[in-house]
């Protein structure tokens, strides 16, 4: 846990940090972003990263290091900093490249903070649209255009009247884990494909009901976790257990009878 004073000013640095990221990311979008292909050094699936991932990542990073040398940092692009520190920043500074490189205002810069390994304080940044959706235990709130507005996931005890999302089941699906979002997909009310970590913010805005992923990293939930919790919902790997620090198979969820009900369908796929 955080104290207020400490939500006031890790608060305060996560509004900082989301500007900065903005500040390199937004002139890129829809620009040249200089992309590269990760994948194709290593004879692998297309895995694009671009200058804004990596310039975003790094400005965060230079401000991190001069205002709190002594916490550790974890990100996408430059791994690891003293991941055992007491305070340590994950970092995702383009969740969504491949919106970002297809012209689309999904893409999300995501900011989270561990307390000694526990997700404590996160945030879900879409500069393009001017928003950050910000969390911790005490609550969470979306901030757009200077204003501020609580965040609540809303009521969904049944299966049958969600509103459900996945980034890619073609791509992030293995065999049985697309039968098993086959089934989920089958008796949810409406899925949309390809919201990335957006997905996780319309869930916490009460838009959306329930996220499933699967082969998440670490910097691709961490920061979502206290966003999703704040707001009143659950975030569960596909037994139904909370989270490591490792991602893995990932469920969010507004409405704790919705998710039991997936969850009949995911543990059959869960992994250990």
């Amino acid at each position: 846990m955080l104290s207020s004073d400490e939500i006031e000013r890790f608060e305060a640095l996560l509004l900082e940090l989301n500007h900065a990221a903005a500040q390199v990311a937004l002139p890129l979008f829809r620009a040249d972003h200089g992309l590269e292909d990760k994948g194709a050094a290593k004879g692998t699936v297309f895995d694009p990263v671009t200058a804004a991932d990596r310039g975003a990542e790094a400005a965060i990073r230079k401000i991190l290091a001069e205002r709190f040398p002594e916490h550790g940092v974890i990100g996408e692009e430059y791994g690891e900093d003293r991941p055992d520190a007491e305070f340590v920043w994950v970092l995702d500074p383009i969740d969504g490249t491949r919106a970002f490189i297809a012209g689309l205002p999904l893409w999300c810069v995501l900011i989270g903070l561990r307390r000694h390994g526990r997700p404590v304080l996160g945030s879900i940044g879409q500069p393009y649209l001017d928003e950050i959706y910000m969390g911790h235990a005490g609550g969470s709130r979306l901030l757009r255009q200077g204003a501020s507005r609580p965040l609540k996931v809303r009521p969904c005890p049944q299966l049958t009247q969600a509103t459900i999302s996945t980034t890619d089941p073609e791509a992030c699906f293995d065999g049985a884990e697309h039968g098993a979002w086959t089934q989920v997909r089958a008796a949810a009310r409406l899925a949309r494909l390809g919201l990335d970590a957006y997905g996780y913010a319309m869930v916490a805005a009460g838009t959306m009901d329930m996220v499933i992923e699967a082969g998440l990293k670490s910097w691709d939930i961490d920061a979502a976790i206290p966003v999703i919790e704040g707001a009143g919902g659950l975030v569960t790997d596909w037994r139904g257990r909370a989270l490591g620090d490792q991602g893995g198979q990932v469920v969010i969820a507004g409405d704790r009878a919705c998710l039991d009900e997936a969850l009949v369908a995911l543990r059959r796929s869960a992994k250990t």
